[in-house]
């Protein structure tokens, strides 16, 4: 049985692993299994070489022959690839993707470069080493939905092995520090089940939405100047229905572009700030939340009045009690210190209040 683990346990633990400890990351694909493996790097300060085996085959591995050098010595060496060589000579993070799509002659050479970390020889028959500081990183695509071969436990032993699924709070957490709309960062919030749809539930060959596909959309999006910001709440360019469909599929299009469209009735950190917005009744649980995040956002890098720190008490004491401490916990997460303080004097013991009454709920 495979237990998941969520993309922040996976970032904070990784970079601790030593070197000599390969990794293998498994999981459905366009969740960022590379983009991971980029940041290993980054932490590390070390050039990411990226290598995809199911477009190789064997000798671009494990070398080919060094008919030149055969002719001076009578011994076969092997001229072996560039990235390899780079590998041995300096420190590097190496990712060796799409593990277990490659062709059977790949794979071994792949395996002996993980198991042993070395890989050909030379005229005297040693082998050429990996740098001892290199990190190697494996990838495999992980489902039903995928035509690959499956690893054997001898060699899973030798990786530290993750089976990834990605939350949306991960994604939300990624796009926030990556330029994505704020709008389509709303939408996931608020229409989870589009975040990712298993291909293996849907009829072969139906495009679905997935976390790389999200970030897809909104570089396209982009650069065919189709702004989000101006087009929300009102009648919809035609591009952004007919490219959001290539991307992400019918059912996630129909929902995203009819999302933009009444986006005017959306609630934003300003609309509390200002105290434009003041009756929570009709609004559903996933907006609500969207509201705390962005109030915990707006908070990070601004310092509220007293004015705007009411409303937000206002607004926190008008919802649910569990929401109340969600919004709690995200503006003392923002760390300003001085809106803490201020809202700390207006909601403070209504915040003990609510998680004394949760706590003898559970009694």
């Amino acid at each position: 049985m495979k237990t998941t683990i969520s993309i922040s346990s996976f970032k904070s633990v990784a970079p601790l692993l030593p070197p000599s400890k390969a990794i293998l990351m498994r999981g459905p694909t366009g969740i960022g299994k590379s983009h991971l493996a980029k940041q290993i790097a980054e932490h590390h300060k070390l050039p990411f070489i990226d290598v995809r085996g199911s477009t190789m085959s064997e000798g671009d591995v494990g070398g080919y022959p060094d008919i030149e050098g055969m002719k001076d010595t009578g011994i076969m060496t092997f001229c072996m690839p560039s990235w390899f060589v780079r590998a041995c000579n300096e420190p590097v993070v190496l990712m060796l993707d799409e593990l277990n799509r490659s062709l059977p002659g790949v794979q071994q050479s792949f395996f002996q470069l993980v198991l042993d970390r070395e890989l050909g020889n030379d005229k005297n028959g040693n082998p050429y080493k990996l740098h001892p500081q290199t990190r190697v990183i494996a990838a495999v695509n992980d489902g039903s939905e995928y035509d690959v071969n499956d690893m054997d436990p001898a060699l899973l032993r030798r990786f530290w092995v993750c089976d990834l699924l990605p939350t949306v709070e991960d994604w939300v957490e990624w796009a926030k520090s990556n330029n994505i709309s704020p709008i389509l960062i709303d939408f996931i919030n608020q229409n989870q089940s589009h975040f990712r749809v298993d291909p293996s539930q849907v009829e072969p060959g139906t495009v679905v939405p997935c976390p790389a596909t999200w970030a897809d959309l909104d570089a396209c999006l982009k650069h065919a100047g189709i702004d989000l910001n101006k087009c929300a709440g009102k009648e919809l360019p035609t591009g952004l229905y007919i490219i959001s469909l290539g991307l992400v599929g019918t059912s996630a299009a129909v929902a995203f572009s009819a999302f933009v469209k009444e986006y005017n009735i959306q609630i934003s950190a300003e609309d509390i700030l200002d105290g434009e917005v003041t009756e929570f009744g009709n609004y559903d649980i996933s907006m609500l939340n969207s509201v705390i995040d962005k109030l915990g956002d707006h908070s990070k890098n601004n310092n509220w009045t007293n004015k705007q720190t009411a409303c937000v008490a206002a607004f926190a004491k008008a919802i649910s009690g569990e929401m109340m401490v969600s919004t709690w916990n995200k503006i003392t997460a923002s760390q300003n210190l001085d809106n803490i303080q201020k809202i700390h004097k207006l909601l403070g013991q209504d915040v003990v209040a609510a998680v004394q009454a949760s706590r003898n709920l559970e009694k």
